[in-house]
């Protein structure tokens, strides 16, 4: 039980710090987790011994490398799946009206009938809950006695009690401050920070992340310590309690009828996945959203693909100067894409002479007309699939670009056994940067 707490904060504080958002695409089938096993199996049974460096610059290395692999992986995952039929076939949508909303399409890849599409006016935007402290003087000492205190922020019907010392001689700012950093990094929902104004006083401002109302609530938190286990008063003293802004929710019409939801974000259908931007400047003013021709479809996502191609790369550039063996990386990227460099010229891509990518998207519009369309898609496609491999590749096994020392070979013989000696190396750096 100890030791799967253990692993558990481990593995939560590698998904806060390196990597802050998941996405679908990094749920996996038990097939593919299989398949993953029976190659660490394989790279652990023919891997040679090696000294690592350790320093905490290589492990942040490792973690950063594996994570951006993943990230580019996901990326093509996006655009269609992983699949090669799939593959750089997911639609685009479009909005006439960007400051009003913008739009991705999440639906389905195959639509049967007429493309839908929606007109949006936007009446209000949704807004969170702001409770603004009492300013108070930012350099005199604290009102509050030395002693122990706490208080409750209650939200989504969960309380949570934060509770601190008051100190001889401490100011209003210094505790505001300390305050905020102890509410921020809890990381229930609300961020704390502190105001100052032009005459010396100070404010700490609570913020809810989430927007709108749920419910019979006109609030989304409050501050209380009416029943705490400390000493109370810190709420009246700081006016913790005082809400300066009302959550609400956005306001729109969705072809002419009216609707609202709780967030700024929300998807309709389960095709569009929509971010209202503003509010409609004039009555009538509309966004028309729907999906984009399979042209300017493929065209979005062969540069989305450049994109990440290129997002990628320049993060391994960046460790050149302390990781030398990122070289090895960046050459063996830069030789996949050469591999294809006379097709993609002519497709309206240019080469860069830092390794990045460009695309023309007017020439590579003209290259899909005609009566040899299918060579561009399945050059992209081959693109895209080497790149698949290679991400595949450096998420297997990261530690072949950190620095290290060889110290023996295995036995040539071919009857060497598997070894947790690799991953349990990549494994040790995560517990390493968390102790």
């Amino acid at each position: 039980m100890a030791y799967s707490m253990a692993l558990n904060t481990v593995y939560n504080h590698y998904l806060t710090t390196y990597t802050p958002k998941t996405t679908r695409y990094d749920t996996h089938k038990k097939s593919e987790l299989r398949s993953i096993y029976n190659s660490i199996v394989k790279l652990n049974k023919d891997s040679p011994l090696y000294i690592l460096d350790s320093s905490r610059e290589s492990r942040e290395f490792a973690v950063s490398l594996k994570e951006n692999a993943r990230g580019l992986r996901n990326t093509i995952a996006s655009l269609g799946g992983l699949d090669e039929k799939e593959m750089l076939g997911k639609k685009a949508a479009y909005s006439s009206n960007e400051a009003i909303a913008s739009v991705s399409y999440v639906g389905a890849g195959n639509i049967s009938g007429p493309a839908p599409s929606f007109d949006i006016e936007v009446t209000a935007l949704a807004s969170n809950q702001v409770n603004l402290g009492t300013f108070l003087p930012s350099d005199d000492k604290l009102e509050l006695e030395p002693d122990a205190y706490s208080f409750d922020i209650t939200i989504n019907d969960l309380s949570y009690e934060f509770q601190y010392n008051v100190h001889e001689g401490e100011t209003n700012r210094i505790l505001q401050e300390r305050l905020s950093r102890l509410i921020t990094n809890a990381d229930i929902g609300i961020v704390a920070d502190v105001l100052g104004d032009d005459n010396g006083n100070s404010s700490l401002r609570l913020t809810s992340t989430g927007s709108g109302t749920n419910g019979n609530r006109d609030y989304i938190f409050f501050a209380s310590d009416d029943k705490t286990s400390k000493r109370a008063g810190t709420v009246d003293y700081l006016g913790l309690d005082f809400v300066s802004r009302m959550p609400s929710n956005a306001e729109f019409l969705l072809n002419g009828e009216p609707r609202s939801a709780s967030s700024n974000h929300f998807t309709i259908g389960k095709m569009f996945e929509v971010t209202l931007n503003g509010v409609s400047s004039t009555e009538g003013e509309s966004a028309k959203i729907g999906l984009k021709t399979d042209l300017d479809s493929l065209t979005e996502n062969v540069s989305n693909l450049i994109n990440g191609y290129n997002s990628f790369m320049g993060a391994a550039a960046r460790y050149l100067d302390l990781h030398p063996r990122s070289g090895k990386l960046v050459k063996e990227m830069e030789h996949i894409s050469r591999l294809y460099q006379p097709e993609l010229e002519s497709f309206g891509f240019t080469f860069e002479e830092d390794g990045h990518l460009s695309l023309d998207d007017e020439a590579f519009k003209d290259s899909l007309v005609g009566d040899n369309k299918q060579a561009p898609l399945s050059t992209m496609k081959d693109f895209a699939n080497s790149i698949l491999r290679k991400t595949n590749q450096i998420s297997l096994n990261p530690m072949e670009y950190v620095e290290k020392t060889l110290v023996a070979y295995k036995n040539p013989n071919g009857r060497n056994f598997p070894t947790p000696y690799m991953t349990s190396n990549y494994s040790g750096m995560l517990f390493n940067s968390y102790c």
